[in-house]
């Protein structure tokens, strides 16, 4: 059937006939997903069921329960998960928490770092301050006693550590092992994994000591150490090794569970290690345990994201999601569409969206919004602008991310003065500008000098607007101000953060106060830092003050603030030990 006829060279962008297709788009032959979990339980299996159940800990706690009465295998990594589950929840945690990590211990498995860092985290931000407090407690007694003297797991960590760095072999491994070894045997999964998880920082080490446990009578590897060892082996210069274990793994029927999954390709794509991830999600949807139907569109957004999306990776993804659930979701074509637009790759960018019409989805605002970031990208910020037009003809209308996109487009252009037309005019069409905008416009205004027009509009907007503004874009605009010497107006927004409840950015004014600043304008810093009537700034502000005055060769200026500061400053003994070092290199 031939697309619509194009009103507009914008509108033949939009709906291109489908004249020709992508060859990396076009339809495989779809194949049955492969089953979800075996039939019998297996480790993998159960942490996949706890990995779906995570939303719901009430749900995962009940499922956990059953598979252990029922002799399921629930190794640490499952006891792990369920504590970090129950964790996520101000509910669960208080109900549940606890007995839990009591029952964990009487199982024998102990709790990793990064549980205890995700529990932590997760009562932090329910405000579970006893709570907090007491895992603290315990985090610090674990550590203390991993090091303590005796510890085998400790000393064959430390064994490990010492191999050379330069080759590591089998002789000198046993050597290095020969005095803890012993407390070691026989081996057991949670000794090798205790040990593996202290010495994942020595990836290739560690590498050396799981092939020597493989060794050892009595003891096979089983999925809980392969996992571990992945986790160890999962950073760049361990990629080789990585790849091996895993076919390995698939050799020998052993499965990367789910969490490992998870874990790893987070830490891929923080390292910007895309094609590895993408390699990663592959394996994955090869296997039982799939992830879940988001990550495919997760890991489109992240690559495209990126400055040059990689487009072979793009469609890789596309082509394995597409085989597997044997169709494309919004999501995915939007993640495609977004990789071409960025690429100013226009026209095949407008064969997805015939392709995501003829699939039964309309382009919306996220569509729209991708093909104006990667016009503006290229320079046609005229017909990102039509892009507008050609959506209301669509009974679509421009949202807040579609007018961040074409404002933040001529911005990056150098087209401030037009960024703040299309301001004017989106607030009139009665859209409220956020942080992400005015973030936008303060760093497009900053990046052509106009700080004075960027801190008028942070004003207007903040002050009059009542829009709560990013810490970033705070401090951006501070450092500007201070570049270009406006230390009055730097200070108002120092108080501004202040009065929101902000961290003040303080670190950049000692310096410049010092620069070109007066001892008024210091002590009016020292003031904007002040808490209540009888809190001042921690004396190292102080310290930092005088100082920076002593760099700039102002030693009467900083004499002069040391007899207006609070006695106690002025008597502190770091504070009287700098004047006394710089009296005796004056003297000398």
């Amino acid at each position: 059937m031939a697309a619509p006829p194009a009103s507009s060279a914008l509108r033949r962008l939009l709906l291109l006939p489908h004249l020709r297709r992508h060859r990396l788009l076009s339809t495989a032959t779809a194949t049955s997903p492969p089953p979800s979990a075996a039939a019998a339980p297996t480790t993998e299996s159960v942490l996949y069921s706890l990995h779906s159940l995570s939303k719901d800990p009430s749900l995962a706690l009940a499922f956990f329960r059953r598979s252990a009465d029922s002799g399921q295998p629930l190794g640490s990594a499952a006891y792990n998960l369920m504590l970090r589950t129950l964790a996520s929840s101000p509910a669960a945690a208080q109900a549940h928490f606890w007995p839990f990590l009591r029952d964990m211990e009487v199982a024998g498995h102990s709790v990793d770092q990064g549980t205890y860092l995700a529990a932590l985290a997760s009562f932090k931000k329910a405000s579970l301050t006893a709570d907090y407090a007491t895992l603290t407690a315990r985090l610090a007694k674990d550590r203390d006693d991993a090091k303590a003297d005796g510890n085998p797991v400790s000393a064959a960590a430390d064994a490990v550590r010492g191999l050379d760095e330069d080759g590591v072999s089998d002789e000198d491994l046993e050597k290095r092992l020969e005095g803890v070894a012993e407390l070691l045997l026989p081996l057991t999964e949670t000794a090798v994994t205790k040990v593996l998880r202290e010495v994942r920082d020595c990836p290739v080490k560690a590498l050396a000591f799981f092939r020597w446990a493989g060794r050892q009578e009595g003891y096979a590897h089983t999925s809980v150490a392969y996992n571990a060892m992945a986790r160890g082996l999962g950073r760049e210069e361990a990629m080789r090794e990585f790849w091996e274990l895993l076919q390995e793994m698939k050799a020998g029927g052993v499965h990367l569970d789910i969490d490992t999954y998870v874990k790893l390709s987070r830490q891929f794509q923080k390292r910007h290690m895309m094609a590895e991830a993408v390699e990663l999600y592959e394996h994955m949807m090869d296997s039982p345990y799939k992830p879940s139907q988001q990550d495919g569109p997760l890991l489109l957004r992240r690559i495209a994201l990126r400055p040059s999306p990689d487009l072979d990776l793009v469609y890789r993804v596309a082509r394995k999601y597409e085989a597997v659930y044997e169709c494309k979701t919004k999501d995915v074509f939007d993640g495609i569409h977004r990789a071409l637009t960025s690429n100013g790759r226009f026209d095949e960018a407008a064969e997805v969206i015939y392709d995501m019409r003829g699939a039964g989805h309309q382009p919306d605002n996220i569509t729209y919004s991708q093909l104006v970031f990667g016009l503006c990208k290229a320079g046609k910020c005229d017909e990102a602008r039509k892009v507008f037009d050609e959506m209301e003809a669509e009974g679509c209308t421009p949202d807040l991310k579609t007018w961040t996109m074409l404002i933040q487009g001529h911005c990056t252009a150098g087209e401030v003065d037009k960024a703040l037309q299309y301001l004017t005019e989106m607030i009139e069409k009665n859209l409220d500008a956020d942080a992400d905008l005015l973030d936008v416009m303060v760093k497009g205004l900053c990046s052509q000098d106009k700080v004075d027009a960027a801190y008028t509009l942070f004003v207007e907007m903040v002050d009059r607007a009542q829009l709560s503004p990013f810490q970033n874009t705070y401090k951006h605009i501070i450092s500007e101000l201070l570049r270009v010497k406006k230390l009055e107006q730097a200070l108002e927004l120092l108080k501004s953060m202040k009065a929101r409840k902000l961290p003040p950015f303080s670190d950049p004014f000692p310096p410049k106060i010092a620069e070109y600043g007066t001892t008024e304008d210091a002590r009016d810093f020292l003031k904007a830092l002040k808490g209540s009537v009888n809190t001042y700034p921690a004396y190292t502000v102080y310290l930092l003050v005088f100082k920076s005055f002593f760099a700039e060769g102002r030693y009467s200026e900083a004499q002069d603030l040391l007899y207006k500061c609070p006695f106690h400053i002025r008597k502190h003994h770091e504070i009287t030990k700098l004047f006394e070092s710089i009296k005796g290199e004056i003297a000398s």
